[in-house]
């Protein structure tokens, strides 16, 4: 399979922007948590299963096992303004190393389709009882190597 990226749309709330009619700052850092439960699914055991996500990688890991973020790097390229649609954000794959992996963001606004913001997220497993990073399995890599750019 051809390594893509994962379009989605997440909407933009009215309580997101600031004084200045701009999606705020903390609320991008939401933006992104949203796009990525949408694109690969929520971790095991959070709520009850929903639309099936395009790359469903999170609701497959063991129980037991968390998916925590280990670091968040975001650059406003330009103000991202509320508008009542929703924005679009686009995700892939990075750096997949052992035990952890990138995953890369592109929100733009909906109606210009400009760049707002780019971004990354390093990821990992980790196993609730220990608290121990776990390393990533040969089937999670090929399931995350479809996604890298």
């Amino acid at each position: 399979m051809e390594p893509r990226r994962i379009e989605v749309l997440v909407p933009m709330r009215w309580g997101d922007m600031d004084a200045y009619g701009h999606i705020n700052n903390v609320q991008i850092v939401r933006i992104l948590e949203e796009a990525r439960i949408a694109a690969f699914g929520p971790p095991s055991g959070a709520g009850l299963p929903g639309v099936e996500p395009p790359a469903a990688l999170f609701n497959d890991v063991e129980e037991g096992t968390m998916t925590l973020v280990v670091e968040h790097k975001v650059r406003y390229v330009r103000t991202l303004d509320y508008r009542n649609i929703p924005a679009v954000v686009e995700i892939w794959l990075g750096a997949i190393k052992g035990a952890s992996f990138d995953l890369h963001y592109v929100i733009k606004d909906p109606v210009t389709l400009e760049d707002c913001v780019k971004a990354t997220t390093h990821l990992a497993f980790v196993a609730e009882a220990t608290g121990r990073v776990l390393r990533l399995t040969p089937a999670q890599k090929e399931k995350l190597q479809r996604y890298k750019a």
